[in-house]
């Protein structure tokens, strides 16, 4: 159901003028009517719909009157008033056509008479002079073109002077175009005009060839000579650069058309084309007049541009079809597509981009024309194989993932032409097999799936080949396509590929078989994968599956669905699913929420046929997956029909859903959710309009009581009474306290309510929101404005302003006084949001109409002249009043800051009033104001106002050390180094604020002496003074805080000054309320600040406010305006040039606030534009960005660097920057070189920009993803400069690393290189064509793997991967491997061999990550990469065969680089080589189940383990470079090889060689006592997995290789566990042990730690006592537990100390304050416990710690961490589980949310203390719950603190939990408690006792509410709302207790009630 605005229509009225309308009178009749009377009626009404209804009367009138009322003079003259209103008429204006069509039925006679008429009115029409006036005389023309036959024939018979018309109009606008220079504006209007004026040229050459042709031939006609000039004119269009790209286009397709319609012979046309084109042009078979007109395409090179058009202009108009061009036709068709292949590598700029790929797809287009009737030289030359269609095919791979959609759209157009000119040439032979496509499919097939052109391209193939060819190749091609889509960006590409592939699929079955059995065969290959994914896949993958396949397969094959449904519903019950997932429950929901959607099944149906029960419903409404509640929300909200009645089920469990939804923390769900009650409530609306309509058709009243069970009217009142429990439901979530996210929603709802049940005059409506409202509702929604959140603000004004009359109603006078007061209280508070509060309490008050007399008038002098004028206003009338009223305290406040500064900052910061002034503007209604001279005035003066406030608070923002220069430190020593930074201050830093330093305490005294009213010195500061710790700090703060804030309003107001009021375009005052004048000072302002301020918040919020400005200067008609960005623009880029000492630009802060000004001045520039600021922008800083000379200054080349960041970053650029990309590449790159570290830092930040702009924002954390990437043909084809500046910086900086010596040489753009060039990634459709082959960078690449520097040569192994084609990657090991050394070299580069192995071990990774080589190749691959890898082993071994070196060569040897005695003593190249041998020991583990026999292999690891350092002792300290990741990598391989050879294919094995390697060299236990905690580590780590599997079930029973791994461990760990030193280790030795069977444990403490089980869960108690670490703590506390549980379970005894410790902790891990780790350990925890301890039937643990436990349970649920509440919620989940299976129900909520988890825990405690017959001593807890644990005096004091000590702080910290929540709930149940076992306690001792402290606490509490200022919701929000919430607490627990103690068991039923 998709909710679509209605389009009205309007049609503007024609007027006839006064002599008009007396001719019509003179031959009208009033008796009868005749045309006369008809048209004069016509002309009467107002209406144009109705005068187009009126028109359609003329024809049948005319068609009555006989043969003789041609001669009639009133005809005559009708006719002559209808041809002068139709040239009048606009062309736009539906009328004109109407009266066209018409006229084109007029019967014969009258023809002659008609066009005599439209000939004189046309006559007219070419009179016109006026340049301004041709646009209108143009459009007639092309209207009379159009279908119009009498209109043709007037242009017939005036065709010489159209023709003079049209050739003067071009030559006029041309000429006045080129007067305007500069204008751009008006130049645009020209533009367009001659636009119009073109093609209206070729079409009367097109309409009426035959006049030509006629006239044509007399070369000395006037004809002849017109369109002579036309065509001149036209090539001259085509030749100027300066028009627009659309004009010159366009004269391209006239120049074609005019030569075609004057050239003779016609066969040689295409001849002339071509020489044009290839410009080969000789001047002696050319026609004399050809030449003298397009002489200039004749002579020299012709731009690419022009080049383009005239290849499109000769494929748009000569005529491919039917071979008529014969064999020059041919050669013109190939000769265009050389010539437009090779313009694809020169234009990039993305019009001309955009233009080429739109004509090679008319290109192909034509030459499938042209092959239906080719010669078969043609489709040789067209055929798959031929050089044309591989190189288009090129341009294709290149450009499918181009950034513009029109060219990545028309390159799907040219493949799918592609296929099709293939398949013509190839007619009669069988596509299926044919070579050419069998080899694109196996080439697309092996893209990666991140390539989102191979998408498209397989979708064209499939509708040539077939689904079922494309399957037998690979079957899983489907489930890939489905793994993909949880990429957005890929999902809508998916989603349609597979579209095509099973509608191509379904109709292959339906053709090729008779019967439905293959529906079974069609459901399991793209349905049954879809429902495995929607059960278990992510959230993404699921939601864009749901979004983009789902509704796709359903339109495709509906029956689906209830094959679907069977599926689903068999195993919904059992996988409910999880907070990560769906389950079977979900996917349900979601299939029936989009097949309800799309019209495929009613709701009601359904449920009627028991497939969907409510409670499944209830569950889905519920869930903990989010998107599970949506799609069950979705289910009930979305249909087919907007009409549809909703059911009263719908209703309630909308209701339900409500209840527990509001609070949701995602602001997409929230979204989502109001997204879909608003269709809810749409659907009622209108389906209450229906039943209104029903209601009042008593006709079709017997018919309804057949249809529906119900009367409409009960209906209605069913509608009437849900919308009004859904109001209350809504009112009610906004009670003090409630969360951001409850209110957010529950305002957004009542919004969408407001809005939808609106009420139009006359029109019933079912119901009205206004009828809800009461005084307190109004009191709820102002209160929201006190939010900290101004979106909730925002819906509550918003909310208000619907209900405003309601809302006035209910106010009374003194509560607007009060609301007006305080505003103006939070105007000037110091806490910025304050302000923010104050300002829609102002917006809102200005709506009142008494408002002047209520408070206005005691603020301001009462101006009676107002209240005369009727006319103005209510809401400009109280702005302007209150505009003023804060204009004058704002003003009296700047006059006081003057004085003192630190005052203002402390007592009256000025830009709360600003803001609030501002704002009152913002919602004014501009275009219609009255009191035009008082608002001229006002506007003075805020521009006024806003410099003095500006010059006052600048000195700060614009000092050179904004944050820190605040001269208020109180010690002298602060104060001496407080002056040394004033005297470094620049220049502009003289104001006398920082003219010395001073201290805090004498400022104050001396500003308070000079104070006019001579306030006392207490006065000042108050809140700080009150306090003497961090004194300072929070001044500083409100220092600053105050000065980059009003210099935020001011830079806002001002802008809003500029965009908001008309600027006048005259000089004298008229409608506009600002003048030129004062618009050009507010630019000078904002360039002003922009270039001297150096606070970031300053100059970000001043560009804000320039950018509207500079927006309204380009749109303004003014010429000095418009002009003035231009001016600017320049002047800052001669001063950033002129490297001026004097200069104030700030040339650190990253240039500050220049990038800013200048990308203001750019976005003015319209985007449609030619651009030409931009361009000379761009080529000014790209010259300043190239490395300077030695001599100059190196600020401007850091200023440019600093602002073409800023412009690469600016997305408002868009493409248009994209041509600058490769020079700012180049400009950085070498910038980085500079021996100035500015230049160097602002280069790397250019660089980081572009890598951006180039490869798109990163989003995930994977460097190795092909995400952020591209091939390597796409970026040098996109930036081809690029190609030589990289290969040769490459070659450089690989020069300096061959050095002989291996001195430390780094090349500065080593890094930047190596990072852009592992980006790229070559394609396997990389051709033969590619003249920017990859190739030449690969020995540059691993030459730089020789670099000494570490992090050099680990990226050129990562950058090497992306250069080697995955089945190069065998060969390329191959080679590297054997360039390194042999243990005999006698010279051993370390470096080198480090280099090399990393880009060895990247490659391989890839490789055996790769999943497109075919199994046979992949393992002879392997084999041969293992057997090189085995000829290099000594790189991994510590000792060998010792070399005897004769005595000469020893002494020769001993100085040479690296020379030792040992072969490898470098600790680092044999970490290297061992993680080669991890990874392919790991890999290799999984291949031995395919039968890779490599027991060689296995048996050289274990000899490199044997003589590794491990074996013996280490004889290193840690300290030795490489050691420790040396120890790391051959545990690792230890790991990896015991792992594979405990495996069962090796011990099962008999040959004697498996036996060899069965028994490892080294075992786990003897890893264990290693003395390297990081080899422990790793041991721990596997044998963690190891534990995990076995858990899991992942090991096979049969696999006894790892459990016998496991066995016998338990002694070593346990010993571990007591000694471990490191706290990683300990850690983990925890979570081996909590991971294992206490069953087998337990049994080895007392032998192997000599302590018992209750001495080990004692120990483990302790450990989370006394530990420090979090995650220690948390592991012992659920180890410990899982003891408890063991213990208790075995009857075994726990002391009561240790049971009580243990309780103690976990209420200790549940606190709010604990991390998160803690929080999810406790619940975890709770979980264990629950069968056993919390919903037992017996009180194992006694009641008090039970409860203790449940109380845990609640806080758990009510923390603001999503992840604990849902952990917590699983508590609940367990207990509603035991509670199902025990009771046996059929059904009930356990995957639930933690607000839902709240009240069914609360119910579950309530059933338990019955279950327990604990009833009486359970209840006095639960009440202590309800009261709450805290005292109103002392929390009141400290939110007092609290409230006043942070600036930006407010409220508590957990923003979800909602106490009154909390608190209802739980009354609830135990009201219901109460009620069902009618408990009365009246004399119990503790209940007494609580109705004390009950009572105490509700007087005190009424105490300190009357003690709180007046509005205190404002004033003192943080404490108002607290106490607020106690109250009620306190009231409901009173009267339980009142319930409790009374006798009457019939006062518990009121009560509930």
């Amino acid at each position: 159901m998709v909710l679509k605005k209605k389009k009205e229509i309007q049609v503007d009225a024609f007027l006839l003028d006064q002599q008009q309308l007396e001719k019509l009178q003179r031959f009208s009749k009033a008796q009868e009517q005749n045309l006369a009377s008809l048209l004069l009626h016509c002309a009467q009404l107002s209406n144009g719909i109705q005068q187009i209804q009126c028109i359609k009367q003329i024809m049948p009138l005319i068609s009555k009157m006989d043969q003789n009322s041609a001669c009639d003079p009133m005809v005559k003259a009708c006719l002559d008033i209808l041809g002068e209103t139709y040239f009048a008429l606009g062309v736009k204006n539906p009328l004109k056509k109407v009266l066209a069509s018409s006229l084109n039925g007029l019967p014969e006679q009258f023809m002659t008479l008609a066009i005599q008429s439209f000939v004189s009115c046309l006559k007219e029409e070419l009179k016109t002079t006026d340049i301004y006036l041709y646009r209108k005389v143009l459009d007639n023309l092309a209207s009379c073109m159009e279908d119009f036959s009498l209109g043709r024939a007037s242009i017939k018979n005036l065709f010489e002077e159209v023709l003079q018309f049209l050739q003067k109009s071009l030559l006029d606008i041309q000429e006045e175009n080129r007067q305007n220079h500069g204008n751009r504006i008006v130049q645009t209007q020209l533009m367009h005009d001659l636009l119009i004026a073109i093609k209206v040229s070729m079409m009367l050459v097109q309409k009426l060839q035959e006049n030509i042709q006629g006239n044509l031939w007399r070369h000395e006609s006037f004809v002849w000579q017109s369109m002579c000039s036309l065509l001149k004119s036209s090539t001259n269009f085509l030749m100027d650069e300066t028009l627009l790209q659309t004009v010159q286009t366009t004269s391209g397709l006239a120049v074609i058309l005019f030569t075609k319609a004057m050239y003779e012979p016609v066969e040689e046309l295409p001849s002339l084309v071509s020489d044009l084109l290839l410009g080969s042009m000789k001047h002696t078979g050319v026609p004399a007049w050809f030449v003298s007109s397009c002489g200039i395409l004749c002579t020299g090179e012709l731009p690419d541009s022009v080049l383009l058009f005239l290849c499109h202009g000769a494929l748009a108009m000569l005529e491919w079809k039917n071979g008529s061009m014969g064999e020059n036709g041919e050669k013109l068709l190939l000769d265009i597509v050389s010539v437009l292949l090779s313009l694809s590598s020169e234009l990039k700029e993305s019009s001309m981009a955009t233009s080429l790929s739109r004509i090679f797809a008319i290109w192909t287009s034509s030459a499938l024309a042209a092959l239906v009737s080719g010669s078969p030289d043609l489709k040789v030359k067209l055929n798959g194989n031929s050089d044309i269609i591989g190189k288009l095919l090129e341009y294709i791979y290149t450009h499918w993932e181009h950034p513009l959609d029109a060219v990545r759209h028309q390159t799907k157009l040219i493949f799918k032409n592609l296929l099709q000119i293939h398949r013509t040439t190839i007619t009669g032979s069988n596509e299926k097999s044919d070579p050419f496509f069998a080899k694109l499919i196996k080439h697309l097939l092996s893209l990666e799936w991140h390539v989102k052109g191979k998408y498209a391209s397989l979708g064209c193939l499939v509708e040539c080949v077939g689904t079922e060819n494309i399957l037998q190749l690979d079957k899983t091609i489907p489930v890939q396509i489905l793994d993909v889509m949880n990429d957005q960006s890929l999902a809508p590409y998916a989603s349609d590929l597979l579209e095509t592939m099973f509608t191509n699929h379904k109709t292959h079955f339906t053709l090729s078989f008779q019967e439905t059995t293959w529906i079974n065969q069609w459901h399991d290959i793209w349905v049954s994968p879809l429902l495995v994914i929607l059960c278990e896949g992510n959230h993404d993958q699921t939601t864009y599956i749901i979004d983009y396949y789902l509704p796709k397969l359903l339109k495709c094959s509906p029956d689906s669905l209830s094959y679907m449904i069977r599926i689903l519903q068999a195993s919904a019950d059992a996988n409910l699913g999880s907070r990560s997932t769906r389950g079977a429950l979900g996917a349900l929901m979601a299939c029936l929420r989009t097949a309800r959607a799309h019209g495929h099944l009613e709701l009601s149906n359904i449920m009627s046929n028991g497939l969907v029960s409510t409670e499944c419903i209830k569950q889905g409404l519920v869930h903990q997956h989010n998107q599970v509640c949506i799609d069950a929300l979705g289910l009930l909200c979305e249909t087919h029909r907007s009409t549809e009645i909703v059911s009263m089920e719908e209703m309630q469990l909308i209701q339900f859903f409500i209840t527990y939804n509001l609070n949701s923390q995602s602001p997409s769900v929230r979204q989502q959710i109001c997204s879909l009650l608003r269709k809810l409530f749409c659907r009622i609306q209108e389906s209450s309009q229906v039943l209104y309509k029903l209601q009042q058709n008593k006709t079709n009243q017997e018919l309804l009581e057949n249809s529906t069970e119900k009367h409409p009217l009960g209906i209605l009142q069913q509608y009437k009474d849900f919308m009004s429990s859904v109001c209350d439901r809504l009112f009610e979530a906004l009670f003090p306290g409630s969360s951001h996210p409850t209110r957010f929603s529950a305002l957004s709802i009542l919004g969408s309510i407001a809005e939808i049940f609106y009420v139009p005059k006359g029109q019933a409506q079912v119901f009205q929101l206004n009828q809800e409202i009461n005084s307190a509702r109004v009191q709820t929604l102002i209160q929201c404005f006190a939010s900290t959140f101004e979106e909730v603000k925002v819906l509550a004004f918003g909310l208000l302003m619907k209900l405003r009359d309601v809302a006035f109603n209910l106010q009374d006078s003194e509560d607007l006084d009060l609301l007006f007061q305080a505003a103006m209280d939070l105007s000037t508070s110091t806490k910025p949001y304050d302000c923010v509060t104050a300002s829609y309490l102002l917006n809102f008050l200005v709506h009142h109409k008494e408002l002047h007399h209520i408070c206005l008038g005691k603020w301001v002098e009462h101006n009676p002249q107002m209240d005369e004028s009727t006319s103005v206003s209510t809401v400009e009338k109280n702005t302007l009043t209150v505009i003023k009223l804060l204009l004058v305290n704002v003003e009296e406040e700047i006059f006081q800051a003057k004085k003192s500064l630190l005052q203002a900052a402390a007592s009256f910061p000025m830009y709360g009033r600003v803001h609030c002034i501002t704002g009152a503007l913002q919602q004014l209604p501009l275009n219609n104001l009255t009191l035009i001279a008082e608002w001229k005035e006002m506007v003075a003066r805020l521009i006024l106002m806003s410099y003095k406030l500006s010059a006052v608070v600048s000195p700060v923002v614009q000092s050179s050390s904004p944050e820190g220069l605040i001269p208020m430190d109180s010690d002298s020593e602060s104060t001496g180094r407080l002056q040394m930074i004033l005297h470094e201050i620049q220049p502009q830093d003289t104001n006398d604020y920082f003219m010395q330093a001073k201290t805090l305490k004498e400022h104050c005294k001396v500003e308070s002496e000079k104070l006019a009213d001579h306030r006392p010195l207490e006065n000042i500061c108050t809140e700080m003074r009150g306090k003497e710790r961090q004194t300072c700090d929070v001044t500083a703060q409100m220092v600053l805080v105050c000065c980059w804030r009003s210099m935020k309003e001011v830079s806002l107001l001002l802008g809003t000054l500029c965009k908001l009021l008309p600027s006048q375009a005259a000089p004298e005052p008229s409608g506009g309320l600002i003048t030129v004048e004062q618009v050009k000072n507010i630019g000078e302002y904002f360039k002003h600040h922009l270039l001297q301020s150096r606070h970031r918040g300053a100059f970000e919020l001043a560009y804000a406010g320039f950018v509207q400005l500079t927006g309204m200067l380009s749109r303004c008609n003014n010429e000095s305006l418009h002009k003035m960005p231009e001016q600017w623009l320049s002047s800052v880029l001669e001063e950033i040039k002129s490297c001026d000492p004097s200069s104030t630009l700030c040339a650190t802060r990253r240039s500050a606030g220049i990038p800013f000004y200048i990308q203001a001045l750019l976005a003015s520039e319209p985007k449609k534009s030619k651009t030409d600021l931009l361009k000379m922008t761009m080529e000014e800083l790209m010259s300043l960005a190239a490395p300077a000379n030695e001599s100059s200054s190196v600020i401007p080349q850091v200023h440019a660097l600093n602002i073409l960041r800023a412009l690469f970053r600016d997305t408002h650029l868009g493409e248009n920057i994209m041509p600058y990309v490769a020079d700012g590449i180049q400009a950085a790159i070498l910038g980085f070189m500079s021996p100035v570290w500015a230049v160097r830092n602002s280069s790397t930040l250019l660089f980081s920009a572009l890598i951006t702009r180039i490869f798109g924002v990163k989003r995930g954390k994977d460097e190795n993803s092909k995400k952020n990437r591209m091939t390597g043909r796409e970026f040098f084809s996109r930036f081809p400069s690029l190609y030589p500046f990289l290969l040769k910086q490459l070659e450089v900086v690989t020069n300096t690393l061959n050095s002989e010596a291996e001195e430390l040489k780094i090349h500065p753009s080593l890094f930047l290189l190596l990072l852009i060039l592992g980006r790229l990634y070559p394609s396997p459709m990389d051709g033969t064509y590619s003249a920017l082959s990859m190739a030449p960078f690969v020995p540059f690449i691993i030459r730089c793997g020789h670099s000494p520097v570490y992090r050099s040569r680990e990226m050129s192994g990562r950058a090497l991967v992306p250069f080697v084609m995955v089945n190069e990657v065998p060969r390329t090991v191959q080679s590297l491997l054997e360039g390194l050394p042999d243990s005999t070299s006698p010279c051993i580069r370390q470096n080198n061999i480090h280099g090399t192995l990393l880009q060895v071990f990247h490659l391989l990774q890839s490789y055996l990550e790769s999943k497109q080589l075919v199994s046979l190749d992949f393992q002879q691959g392997l084999g041969d990469i293992i057997t090189c890898i085995r000829t290099k082993l000594w790189l991994a071994k510590r000792s060998c065969i010792r070399r005897t070196w004769p005595p000469e060569e020893r002494i020769l040897c001993r100085d040479l680089p690296f020379f030792r005695k040992e072969p490898n003593p470098c600790l680092v190249t044999r970490a290297a080589y061992l993680d080669v041998l991890v990874m392919l020991s790991t890999r290799l583990g999984n291949f031995e189940k395919q039968g890779m026999q490599l027991f060689g292999f296995w048996e050289e690891m274990n000899n490199v383990i044997s003589d590794s350092e491990l074996m013996s002792s280490i004889p290193y300290s840690s300290a030795v470079p490489g050691l420790i990741q040396y120890l790391q990598s051959i545990t690792k391989l230890v790991i990896a090889v015991v792992s594979v050879t405990a495996g069962p294919d090796v011990q099962s094995s008999s040959s004697p060689a498996a036996e060899k390697i069965a028994k490892p060299s080294l075992s786990i236990v003897h890893l264990l006592h290693c003395e390297f905690h990081e080899v422990r580590l790793l041991a721990l780590e596997a044998v963690l997995l190891w534990l995990r599997q076995r858990n899991s079930k992942q090991i096979a029973e049969g696999g006894g290789g790892i459990l016998c791994l496991l066995t016998d461990l338990e002694g070593t760990l346990l010993t571990m566990a007591m000694k471990e030193k490191n706290l990683q280790c300990f850690c983990k030795v925890l979570e081996i042990l909590y991971n294992m069977d206490l069953r087998n444990m337990l049994p080895k403490t007392e032998h192997s730690i000599k302590i018992n089980p209750h001495e080990l869960l004692t120990w483990s108690l302790n450990i989370v006592d006394i530990s420090n670490s979090t995650e220690v703590q948390s592991i012992a506390l659920k180890f410990a537990s899982k003891l408890v549980i063991h213990l208790l379970q075995n009857h075994q005894q726990i002391s009561e100390e240790v049971m009580n410790k243990w309780v103690q902790l976990i209420v200790y891990f549940c606190g709010d304050e604990q991390q998160t780790e803690m929080l999810l350990a406790a619940a975890e925890v709770l979980k264990s416990i629950t069968t056993f301890l919390l919903i037992n039937e017996k009180l194992i643990l006694g009641l008090s710690d039970t409860l203790a436990m449940w109380k845990c349970v609640v806080l758990l649920l009510q923390n603001e961490d999503l992840v604990v509440r849902d952990a917590a919620a699983e508590v609940i989940q367990v207990a509603q589980s035991e509670r199902r299976s025990s009771k046996g129900t059929e059904f009930a909520l356990r995957i639930v949310n933690a607000p839902m988890a709240l009240d069914l825990a609360f119910g579950i405690v309530c059933e338990l203390l019955q279950r327990w017959g604990e009833i009486r001593a359970g209840v006095p807890i639960l009440l202590e719950w309800l009261l709450g644990d805290g005292d109103p005096k002392r929390d009141s004091e400290t939110s007092a603190l609290e409230e006043d000590d942070y600036l930006f702080d407010k409220g508590e910290m957990n923003f979800w939990a909602e106490k009154l929540t909390h608190v209802r709930q739980l009354s609830k149940h135990l009201l219901q408690l109460i009620s069902m076992t009618h408990l009365t306690l009246p004399d119990h001792g503790e209940l007494n006792q609580l109705s004390r402290i009950a009572l105490d606490q509700a007087q005190l509490v009424g105490h300190l509410l009357r003690a709180l200022p007046p509005t205190p919701e404002f004033s003192k929000t943080a404490e108002f709302t607290r106490l607020a919430i106690q109250n009620e607490r306190i009231s409901v627990c009173l009267k339980i207790l009142d319930l409790l103690k009374s006798d009457d068991p019939c006062k518990n039923e009121n009560l509930e009630k």
